[in-house]
């Protein structure tokens, strides 16, 4: 029973805590889930990350669904889930209630400029964090920088592409040079 209290507490001060929606979470899941419980392990977590984000839903939602299964199966999924989404959504019905007002505050409309600069420095060190345990080979580095080339082109450019498509792009390249490869290494390991 700690556990699942522990899950819900957990989850529920990221959600809490966290402006800036997924990307903003996954540095602070990635410090509480990996660094200081131990749920999982850094691969884990980007695994977790590439998986969640090719999935349906926000990304930190099914990361806190898939921490809750590992450790507490189905009901810890839910709880964790549940822990993620409760904080967030009393919020926003809090603020719904009052927005025409909310809104026209001057020191809130001032902090959520603030609040803006966080949410992007959560991304850039999620984003940095895992380029630092990215593996040290030439495949998934060269992957990087196109995606990397691929997304600034499209916003330079302001070209409509689906992140959807550049995804499914990405697993068809990745695979295309996994069955090229397993064939080599076959015959490789005979020798």
């Amino acid at each position: 029973m700690n556990l699942f209290l522990d899950l819900f507490l957990t989850f529920a001060k990221i959600g809490l805590f966290t402006f800036g929606g997924g990307y903003a979470m996954i540095a602070l899941i990635e410090n509480t889930c990996v660094e200081k419980k131990q749920w999982i392990t850094h691969d884990e977590m980007m695994n977790i990350t590439v998986i969640a984000e090719s999935t349906p839903g926000p990304i930190a939602i099914n990361c806190a669904t898939y921490v809750g299964y590992k450790q507490k199966g189905f009901i810890g999924a839910l709880i964790a889930t549940i822990g993620m989404i409760l904080p967030s959504f009393c919020i926003i019905f809090a603020i719904s209630r009052f927005l025409n007002r909310f809104l026209e505050i001057t020191w809130i409309a001032h902090a959520f400029q603030g609040i803006k600069i966080a949410v992007g420095i959560l991304i850039l060190d999620a984003a940095i964090k895992m380029l630092q345990k990215m593996q040290k080979k030439t495949a998934p580095r060269v992957f990087m920088l196109c995606a990397f080339a691929a997304m600034l082109s499209i916003n330079i450019f302001s070209i409509r592409i689906s992140s959807i498509i550049l995804m499914l792009t990405a697993g068809m390249i990745s695979l295309i040079i996994f069955m090229v490869k397993k064939p080599v290494m076959k015959g490789g390991a005979g020798k």
